[in-house]
Protein backbone atom coordinates (compact mmCIF):
# COMPACT_ATOMS: atom_id res chain seq x y z
CA UNK A 1 0.00 0.00 0.00
CA UNK A 2 1.49 3.15 -1.16
CA UNK A 3 0.55 6.51 0.53
CA UNK A 4 0.29 9.49 -2.31
CA UNK A 5 0.59 12.87 -1.19
CA UNK A 6 -1.35 15.30 -3.91
CA UNK A 7 -0.18 18.31 -5.82
CA UNK A 8 -2.83 20.08 -7.75
CA UNK A 9 -2.12 22.86 -9.77
CA UNK A 10 -3.72 25.66 -11.07
CA UNK A 11 -2.32 28.73 -12.40
CA UNK A 12 1.10 28.00 -11.44
CA UNK A 13 0.34 27.21 -7.92
CA UNK A 14 -0.66 24.28 -5.63
CA UNK A 15 -4.15 23.66 -4.61
CA UNK A 16 -7.02 21.65 -3.23
CA UNK A 17 -10.87 21.59 -5.32
CA UNK A 18 -13.95 20.87 -3.69
CA UNK A 19 -15.87 18.43 -5.80
CA UNK A 20 -13.42 18.75 -9.20
CA UNK A 21 -14.82 22.77 -8.82
CA UNK A 22 -12.27 25.06 -10.13
CA UNK A 23 -14.47 28.23 -8.59
CA UNK A 24 -14.13 26.42 -5.07
CA UNK A 25 -9.99 26.29 -4.77
CA UNK A 26 -8.02 26.92 -2.07
CA UNK A 27 -4.55 28.14 -2.83
CA UNK A 28 -1.81 26.02 0.37
CA UNK A 29 1.20 26.41 -1.61
CA UNK A 30 2.46 29.81 -4.12
CA UNK A 31 5.37 27.28 -4.52
CA UNK A 32 4.70 23.85 -6.02
CA UNK A 33 8.30 22.53 -6.18
CA UNK A 34 8.66 23.66 -2.37
CA UNK A 35 5.62 21.72 -1.37
CA UNK A 36 6.97 18.47 -3.76
CA UNK A 37 10.38 19.33 -1.34
CA UNK A 38 8.23 18.89 1.88
CA UNK A 39 6.68 15.87 1.13
CA UNK A 40 10.32 14.31 0.45
CA UNK A 41 10.89 15.52 3.58
CA UNK A 42 8.51 13.43 5.44
CA UNK A 43 9.32 10.37 4.20
CA UNK A 44 6.48 10.11 0.90
CA UNK A 45 7.95 7.45 -1.48
CA UNK A 46 5.36 8.63 -4.40
CA UNK A 47 4.33 11.82 -5.73
CA UNK A 48 0.74 12.14 -7.34
CA UNK A 49 0.16 15.64 -9.40
CA UNK A 50 -2.59 16.99 -11.43
CA UNK A 51 -2.20 19.78 -14.03
CA UNK A 52 -5.80 21.06 -13.23
CA UNK A 53 -5.63 23.82 -15.80
CA UNK A 54 -4.94 20.80 -18.19
CA UNK A 55 -7.54 18.64 -18.18
CA UNK A 56 -10.15 21.53 -18.71
CA UNK A 57 -7.77 22.64 -21.63
CA UNK A 58 -6.97 19.20 -23.16
CA UNK A 59 -3.14 20.00 -23.07
CA UNK A 60 -0.60 20.52 -20.34
CA UNK A 61 -0.89 23.75 -19.05
CA UNK A 62 1.66 24.07 -15.94
CA UNK A 63 4.83 22.24 -17.31
CA UNK A 64 6.91 24.81 -15.47
CA UNK A 65 5.53 23.75 -12.58
CA UNK A 66 6.22 20.35 -12.96
CA UNK A 67 9.43 20.90 -14.25
CA UNK A 68 10.33 22.58 -11.35
CA UNK A 69 9.43 19.45 -8.64
CA UNK A 70 11.40 16.90 -11.20
CA UNK A 71 14.58 19.02 -10.38
CA UNK A 72 14.06 19.00 -6.79
CA UNK A 73 12.46 15.57 -5.53
CA UNK A 74 14.25 11.96 -6.94
CA UNK A 75 10.71 10.03 -5.86
CA UNK A 76 8.91 9.13 -8.78
CA UNK A 77 6.02 11.13 -9.88
CA UNK A 78 2.91 9.79 -11.76
CA UNK A 79 1.13 12.84 -13.17
CA UNK A 80 -2.34 13.44 -15.61
CA UNK A 81 -4.41 16.22 -16.59
CA UNK A 82 -4.52 17.19 -20.38
CA UNK A 83 -2.76 14.16 -21.26
CA UNK A 84 -4.61 13.26 -24.51
CA UNK A 85 -2.12 12.12 -27.17
CA UNK A 86 1.01 9.83 -27.66
CA UNK A 87 3.46 12.89 -28.21
CA UNK A 88 2.89 13.98 -24.87
CA UNK A 89 2.89 10.68 -23.09
CA UNK A 90 6.35 10.56 -24.69
CA UNK A 91 7.30 14.08 -23.74
CA UNK A 92 6.42 13.85 -19.90
CA UNK A 93 7.94 10.24 -19.52
CA UNK A 94 10.95 12.16 -21.54
CA UNK A 95 11.30 14.84 -18.79
CA UNK A 96 11.59 11.97 -15.49
CA UNK A 97 7.84 11.58 -14.74
CA UNK A 98 7.41 7.78 -13.86
CA UNK A 99 4.20 7.49 -14.77
CA UNK A 100 1.30 9.22 -16.51
CA UNK A 101 -2.63 9.33 -16.11
CA UNK A 102 -4.61 9.25 -19.12
CA UNK A 103 -8.61 10.34 -17.62
CA UNK A 104 -10.30 11.53 -20.45
CA UNK A 105 -9.10 10.27 -23.19
CA UNK A 106 -9.87 6.89 -21.13
CA UNK A 107 -13.34 7.63 -22.22
CA UNK A 108 -13.08 8.64 -25.22
CA UNK A 109 -10.11 7.48 -27.19
CA UNK A 110 -9.48 4.17 -25.34
CA UNK A 111 -7.48 2.81 -28.23
CA UNK A 112 -4.52 5.51 -27.05
CA UNK A 113 -4.28 4.30 -23.95
CA UNK A 114 -3.98 0.48 -25.40
CA UNK A 115 -1.19 2.20 -27.59
CA UNK A 116 0.80 3.97 -25.22
CA UNK A 117 0.58 1.54 -22.33
CA UNK A 118 1.95 -1.01 -25.13
CA UNK A 119 4.70 1.11 -25.81
CA UNK A 120 5.39 1.92 -22.64
CA UNK A 121 4.69 -0.93 -20.11
CA UNK A 122 4.22 0.31 -16.50
CA UNK A 123 4.38 4.15 -17.04
CA UNK A 124 0.44 4.89 -18.28
CA UNK A 125 -2.24 4.69 -15.86
CA UNK A 126 -5.59 4.97 -16.08
CA UNK A 127 -7.84 8.15 -13.74
CA UNK A 128 -11.44 7.20 -13.90
CA UNK A 129 -13.59 10.03 -11.61
CA UNK A 130 -17.16 9.07 -10.93
CA UNK A 131 -20.34 11.05 -10.02
CA UNK A 132 -22.95 8.63 -8.79
CA UNK A 133 -21.23 5.88 -10.26
CA UNK A 134 -20.54 7.19 -14.16
CA UNK A 135 -17.24 8.74 -15.26
CA UNK A 136 -16.97 12.06 -15.79
CA UNK A 137 -14.39 14.02 -18.23
CA UNK A 138 -13.29 17.15 -19.15
CA UNK A 139 -11.85 18.06 -15.85
CA UNK A 140 -15.23 16.65 -14.57
CA UNK A 141 -17.28 19.78 -16.47
CA UNK A 142 -18.80 16.71 -18.14
CA UNK A 143 -20.37 13.56 -16.93
CA UNK A 144 -20.47 10.22 -19.51
CA UNK A 145 -23.14 7.73 -19.68
CA UNK A 146 -20.36 4.70 -18.76
CA UNK A 147 -19.35 3.60 -15.30
CA UNK A 148 -15.72 3.20 -14.15
CA UNK A 149 -15.87 -0.24 -14.22
CA UNK A 150 -17.16 -0.89 -18.12
CA UNK A 151 -14.36 1.87 -18.64
CA UNK A 152 -11.87 -0.24 -16.37
CA UNK A 153 -12.78 -3.67 -18.10
CA UNK A 154 -11.78 -1.94 -21.37
CA UNK A 155 -8.47 -2.21 -20.35
CA UNK A 156 -7.49 -5.51 -19.25
CA UNK A 157 -4.46 -7.02 -20.52
CA UNK A 158 -3.26 -4.12 -21.93
CA UNK A 159 -0.61 -3.25 -19.89
CA UNK A 160 -2.28 -0.49 -17.89
CA UNK A 161 -0.22 0.14 -14.32
CA UNK A 162 -3.34 0.89 -12.24
CA UNK A 163 -6.51 2.65 -12.26
CA UNK A 164 -6.93 5.80 -9.54
CA UNK A 165 -10.50 5.72 -9.05
CA UNK A 166 -11.97 9.05 -7.17
CA UNK A 167 -15.06 9.76 -6.13
CA UNK A 168 -15.91 13.22 -6.99
CA UNK A 169 -18.66 13.68 -4.27
CA UNK A 170 -15.99 13.17 -1.63
CA UNK A 171 -12.82 14.70 -3.18
CA UNK A 172 -11.59 17.86 -1.04
CA UNK A 173 -14.66 17.45 1.00
CA UNK A 174 -12.97 15.26 3.88
CA UNK A 175 -15.79 12.73 3.88
CA UNK A 176 -13.67 9.78 4.17
CA UNK A 177 -12.89 7.35 1.04
CA UNK A 178 -15.32 5.27 -0.37
CA UNK A 179 -13.79 2.29 0.22
CA UNK A 180 -17.11 0.05 -0.64
CA UNK A 181 -17.23 1.21 -4.45
CA UNK A 182 -13.03 1.22 -4.78
CA UNK A 183 -13.02 -2.58 -3.41
CA UNK A 184 -16.10 -3.44 -5.65
CA UNK A 185 -13.96 -2.03 -8.48
CA UNK A 186 -10.65 -3.72 -7.58
CA UNK A 187 -12.40 -7.24 -6.82
CA UNK A 188 -13.76 -6.95 -10.78
CA UNK A 189 -10.61 -6.25 -12.06
CA UNK A 190 -7.11 -7.69 -12.63
CA UNK A 191 -5.59 -4.04 -12.70
CA UNK A 192 -4.29 -2.82 -9.58
CA UNK A 193 -6.67 -0.01 -7.83
CA UNK A 194 -5.95 3.11 -6.03
CA UNK A 195 -8.48 5.28 -4.06
CA UNK A 196 -8.67 8.66 -4.42
CA UNK A 197 -11.00 11.42 -2.91
CA UNK A 198 -11.93 12.32 0.53
CA UNK A 199 -9.52 10.57 2.79
CA UNK A 200 -9.78 12.59 6.17
CA UNK A 201 -8.40 11.48 8.88
CA UNK A 202 -5.81 8.21 10.33
CA UNK A 203 -8.91 5.96 10.40
CA UNK A 204 -8.74 5.90 6.74
CA UNK A 205 -5.27 4.60 6.39
CA UNK A 206 -6.37 1.83 8.86
CA UNK A 207 -9.45 0.98 6.78
CA UNK A 208 -6.77 0.90 3.42
CA UNK A 209 -4.58 -1.78 5.65
CA UNK A 210 -7.28 -4.11 6.40
CA UNK A 211 -7.57 -7.71 5.28
CA UNK A 212 -10.99 -6.70 2.87
CA UNK A 213 -8.88 -3.47 1.49
CA UNK A 214 -5.53 -6.02 0.81
CA UNK A 215 -6.27 -5.71 -2.76
CA UNK A 216 -5.96 -1.85 -3.29
CA UNK A 217 -2.68 -0.17 -4.43
CA UNK A 218 -2.88 2.80 -2.27
CA UNK A 219 -4.55 5.97 -1.78
CA UNK A 220 -4.16 9.58 -2.72
CA UNK A 221 -4.25 12.44 0.69
CA UNK A 222 -4.84 15.66 -0.23
CA UNK A 223 -6.67 18.32 1.67
CA UNK A 224 -6.51 16.09 4.81
CA UNK A 225 -2.40 16.76 4.38
CA UNK A 226 -2.42 20.32 3.82
CA UNK A 227 -4.72 20.73 7.35
CA UNK A 228 -3.17 18.72 8.79
CA UNK A 229 -5.77 16.18 9.60
CA UNK A 230 -3.45 13.01 8.84
CA UNK A 231 0.09 12.72 10.74
CA UNK A 232 2.64 12.09 7.64
CA UNK A 233 5.07 10.03 10.16
CA UNK A 234 1.92 8.26 12.03
CA UNK A 235 0.38 7.52 8.63
CA UNK A 236 3.64 6.35 7.08
CA UNK A 237 5.01 4.16 10.05
CA UNK A 238 1.15 2.49 9.91
CA UNK A 239 1.94 1.48 6.96
CA UNK A 240 5.54 0.22 7.17
CA UNK A 241 4.38 -1.89 10.08
CA UNK A 242 1.63 -3.12 7.77
CA UNK A 243 4.52 -4.17 5.55
CA UNK A 244 6.72 -5.67 8.13
CA UNK A 245 3.93 -7.88 9.02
Amino acid sequence: MILFPAIDLKNGQCVRLEQGDMARATVFNLNPAAQAQSFAAQGFEYLHVVDLDGAFAGKPMNAQAVEAMLKVVRMPVQLGGGIRDLATVEAWLAKGITRVIIGTAAVRDPAFVKEAAARFPGRVAVGLDARDGKVAVEGWAETSTVTALEIAQRFEDAGVAAIIFTDIARDGLLKGLNLDATIALADSISIPVIASGGLASIDDIKAMLSPRAKKLAGAIAGRALYDGRVDPAAALELIRTARAA
